[in-house]
């Protein structure tokens, strides 16, 4: 399949662009991900944590996905609303988020233990290399926008992290937030 040329709106409410398409995450699909299940379990399960616009583009080598997340602001207990996160289905491809409003933290760790986690404003890149599982954190009032791009047929592999869980977590603390051991941790 060869594509054509295509333009597309990317704004603050997402990506919009005929063929693509948006998903949405609520507390009730992110069983397990946050530390305290109870404190989760007690919100409206119906509370949106985060969505995502793909443009559409079709998932082969030669081409580049890109979208829009945005992880809403919010706490379950002392984490921040995050993604589920994800390593991807073909492990070496690489990702670039570009923060365009908000203020966030991207959290990342490879299999073998290393772990970065950068804050991002807008007009900021994070370059997230193959290999590297990785989220959004929002840890702002406000949305947490960012762009993405990766090769289209990377896929997400978001298996491993719902049985393991991330090494560290994002916590408020006083007027900011710490990066600690996640005690859950496999």
């Amino acid at each position: 399949m060869t594509l054509e040329p295509f333009v597309c709106d990317v704004n603050p409410t997402g990506l919009a662009k005929d063929g693509g398409t948006m998903q949405r995450r609520a507390l009730s699909d992110m069983r397990g991900v946050f530390l305290d299940e109870a404190a989760r379990a007690a919100m409206d399960p119906d509370t949106e944590v985060y969505e995502f616009h793909s443009a559409g583009v079709p998932a082969l080598s030669t081409e580049l996905a890109f979208g829009v997340s945005i992880c809403m602001p919010g706490k379950v207990g002392a984490e921040f609303f995050m993604t589920k996160g994800h390593y991807h289905a073909v492990l070496d491809c690489a990702e670039v988020y570009i923060c365009q409003s908000g203020r966030g933290i991207m959290l990342m760790e490879t299999p073998d233990g290393r772990w970065a986690a950068p804050e991002l404003l807008p007009g900021q890149a994070v370059y997230v290399p193959g290999g590297w599982a990785h989220r959004t954190v929002n840890i702002a009032n406000e949305p947490f926008i960012t762009l993405f791009s990766l090769r289209a047929d990377s896929g997400h592999d978001y298996q491993t992290i719902e049985s393991k869980g991330f090494r560290k977590l994002i916590v408020a603390e006083g007027d900011g937030y710490a990066v600690i051991d996640n005690p859950k941790w496999q």
